[in-house]
């Protein structure tokens, strides 16, 4: 079964970059057909998908975010990570990678990382 655990900075200060990485072990982030998803929770507020890579190496984005957002992988460490841009405090959330089940990264997610608190402030 895998599992995911993200990492990356708790603190941000507003214009800068949000750089989060999901490690997975016990299974590769290039086996078909999964995807591997970044989603986060405002406080106060519903998740909100932001992005997808698929075992291939595409991408695709929310497309509120896409301006903002990239993802890529590390194939050699069975990384993803999420970088998102300009951040302001609007941008303050729990972070959660999941493998999805689909390529497009929008049905069932399974397993999820327990999540990481970013918060945006000077």
């Amino acid at each position: 079964q895998a599992q995911l655990q993200e990492s990356g900075p708790g603190l941000v200060k507003p214009s800068q970059t949000l750089s989060l990485t999901c490690t997975v072990s016990g299974g590769s982030i290039t086996a078909s057909y999964y995807a591997w998803t970044w989603i986060r929770q405002p406080p106060g507020k519903g998740l909100e998908w932001m992005g997808v890579i698929a075992y291939d190496g595409s991408t695709y984005y929310n497309p509120s975010l896409k301006s903002r957002t990239s993802i890529s992988r590390d194939t050699s460490k069975n990384q993803f990570s999420l970088q998102l841009s300009s951040v302001t405090p609007e941008d303050t959330a729990f972070y959660y990678c999941a493998r999805a089940e689909d390529y497009y990264g929008i049905g069932n997610l399974d397993p999820w990382g327990q999540g990481t608190q970013v918060t945006v402030s000077l």
